[in-house]
């Protein structure tokens, strides 16, 4: 797990919280204990949204192609030391809330490009 928190404005991620949906990196190692009352939700072709059945705690955002899994930061009991330090769909940030933190913001088309293959001549 990394000490980064990112925040998500995306439209789905919006729906699925209430808000912008702050969540850290934890990689490809990841397990959870009592996986029967974990129920999944394809939410896109890249990605897929893991939730507990039994109290509708929303528990991963997990990139398909990589098994890359993104955790609300909520969900940690230990918070110290961290950092929040990027935004992504920022463009589709809605004007009524907006945070102090300076961070690092993308808008989807920059996030999206960041994972196309680039040619090179």
């Amino acid at each position: 797990m990394s000490n980064i928190v990112g925040a998500c404005h995306c439209g789905m991620c919006r729906k699925w919280g209430g808000g912008a949906m702050f969540a850290i990196e934890c990689g490809s190692n990841v397990s959870f204990e009592g996986t029967e009352n974990i129920g999944v939700y394809q939410s896109s072709e890249w990605a897929e949204r893991g939730f507990c059945q039994k109290c509708g705690s929303h528990l991963f955002y997990r990139l398909k192609q990589n098994n890359q899994y993104f955790i609300p930061a909520g969900l940690f009991d230990n918070t110290e030391g961290l950092i929040f330090e990027h935004q992504v769909f920022i463009d589709e940030k809605p004007e009524y809330y907006s945070f102090a933190n300076e961070t690092r913001n993308l808008t989807g088309a920059e996030l999206f490009a960041q994972f196309t293959p680039t040619s090179e001549n």
